[in-house]
């Protein structure tokens, strides 16, 4: 399977190169955002990309897209991706990886809603008993479901920094107290429709980040991905336990590979050997599977 690491639109205006996607500007009112196969572990981008993973993240993100119009809108335009390319560009290369988009102003936060105590949160709460500034019961373990999701919002890290994560009162001073308590209940209930749904497939949301942005007239949109294997964790219901790091259909498999290494999580990243490559890039069309109930190659 053939691989995009860098996108490459000659007549298109590359105005953003993220951890794994490229955005292009198509004029003043839309993007043209391309997910590459890029991998990004501990905030910085690995140098091997994962074959398939950019029409993977894409697929997903535009079921739930479709799935969640109901609680907020998000960009995704009908324009065809054929539509917007400059004359002479192959669209073949850009086929089920790209999406045409409103251009909105994103917001300066992440928005991440944990519904199980894993990951930073439990480091977190180990240290303090609480997780951004909220304080939760003192006899929780490792995974364990919170007693109801949480609101716990990060900064947006530059590529190759750390996202670090933020009380509720930072965020409002961030972005505002309104916006900020908007975004904060329709990141709750994206989350909870969505483990609601996941649950039915036999996928536990363990936990998930959302990105909002503005149009001219301040109506807030849901942006970027939605509830991806690269933005969640995501557990197969059936081998769940608390007390222990589960298994998972999301990057959480490389992380634990890199933790193995004699690695300082700063840029440049180490290599992934083959194995550990194809098994993740496996574990993100099962998850594609499970989620959207199509079949993938």
């Amino acid at each position: 399977m053939s691989t995009v690491f860098e996108s490459r639109i000659p007549g298109l205006e590359l105005i953003h190169q993220g951890k794994v996607r490229d955005v292009y500007a198509i004029d003043e009112q839309r993007l043209l955002i391309v997910a590459s196969d890029r991998l990004s572990a501990f905030d910085v981008v690995l140098p091997d990309p994962i074959p398939g993973k950019g029409e993977v993240l894409t697929q997903i993100s535009n079921f739930w897209f479709e799935r969640t119009g109901d609680i907020v809108p998000n960009h995704l335009l009908d324009d065809s991706v054929e539509s917007v390319l400059p004359p002479g560009v192959d669209p073949a290369p850009l086929a089920g990886r790209s999406i045409v988009t409103r251009r909105l102003q994103p917001l300066a936060i992440e928005a991440v809603v944990r519904g199980y105590l894993i990951g930073s949160g439990w480091k977190d709460y180990r240290q303090s008993g609480a997780v951004c500034g909220i304080p939760l019961p003192s006899d929780l373990q490792l995974a364990d479901q919170l007693p109801q999701p949480i609101f716990t919002p990060a900064t947006k890290a530059a590529k190759g920094e750390h996202d670090e994560n933020i009380s509720f009162d930072r965020a409002a001073a961030i972005v505002g107290t309104d916006l900020a308590k908007k975004v904060r209940q329709v990141s709750l209930d994206l989350y909870q429709a969505a483990a609601d749904y996941a649950r039915t497939r036999g996928i536990i949301v363990a936990d998930t980040k959302f990105e909002f942005g503005l149009d001219a007239d301040d109506r807030l949109f849901l942006i970027d991905e939605l509830l991806t294997p690269d933005s969640s964790r995501f557990w197969p219901a059936r081998s769940y336990r608390p007390g222990i790091s589960p298994p998972s259909f999301d990057k959480q498999f490389v992380r634990d590979y890199l933790e193995t290494l004699d690695w300082d999580k700063k840029a440049p990243g180490p290599s992934l050997p083959a194995e550990i490559i194809q098994r993740t890039a496996e574990k993100y069309r099962e998850a594609q599977r499970l989620i959207t109930g199509q079949p993938n190659d």
